[in-house]
């Protein structure tokens, strides 16, 4: 697939590295092309270019910044461009705050998640939440004892989950779909989980596994 990556932080930059090493074309789009500099040298078959650039190419595209920006992102992708686009959303809406005894804080609530938000004022887009409850360093074909690990899903377009959970399967990973967006009210919060091990113990190379 042509897949769009819209962000250039190390989310971006190790998910757009995951997908060249599975064969995808891939354009990580930023607002400041220096910063990925070392990226584009170090994967040669990426490309590099604006947020609209990424939007324009993408048959799927990826949303990884940071949740506050998350909708002025999607506005300087373009709205028109995005319409009808399967988008996998690894934003958390993170609050501009430090952690407390290693929890975070959001700037949502548990009425409403930062998935729904975006899905509400950019409503002809496809979104799916993934890839957000685990570090950048777990994302791609992560090695554990135990196995798989699960990544939790949702989005209310049946379709685009089921397209995001092939890319899982090649990520190596196990895919829990939750159905459909009101779901990110209880995915989002496992960032916050994941991160406790981080913040109290720098342990930040682990992820969730569903037992059934």
């Amino acid at each position: 697939m042509k897949i769009g990556i819209i962000g250039s932080g190390i989310v971006a930059q190790t998910l757009g590295g995951g997908f060249l090493k599975h064969g995808h074309d891939v354009v990580l789009g930023t607002r400041d092309p220096a910063k990925l500099a070392e990226w584009a040298q170090q994967n040669p078959k990426g490309k590099v270019g604006s947020f609209a650039d990424a939007a324009r190419f993408a048959e799927l595209a990826v949303l990884a910044v940071k949740g506050t920006v998350a909708a002025d992102a999607v506005r300087a992708a373009g709205v028109a461009i995005l319409a009808g686009k399967l988008v996998i959303d690894a934003t958390n809406p993170i609050a501009e705050a430090p952690p407390v005894d290693g929890v975070l804080k959001f700037f949502t609530n548990l009425d409403e998640s930062l998935l729904e938000r975006l899905q509400r004022e950019f409503a002809a887009v496809r979104f799916v939440k993934a890839f957000n409850s685990v570090g950048a360093y777990c994302m791609v074909n992560p090695q554990f004892k135990g196995g798989k690990p699960t990544m939790f899903i949702c989005g209310n377009d049946a379709a685009a989950r089921k397209t995001v959970t092939t890319v899982l399967d090649q990520f190596g990973w196990e895919t829990a779909d939750m159905g459909v967006a009101a779901a990110a009210r209880a995915i989002e919060p496992l960032c916050m989980l994941w991160c406790i091990p981080g913040f109290l113990q720098n342990d930040w190379t682990h992820a969730f596994k569903l037992l059934r």
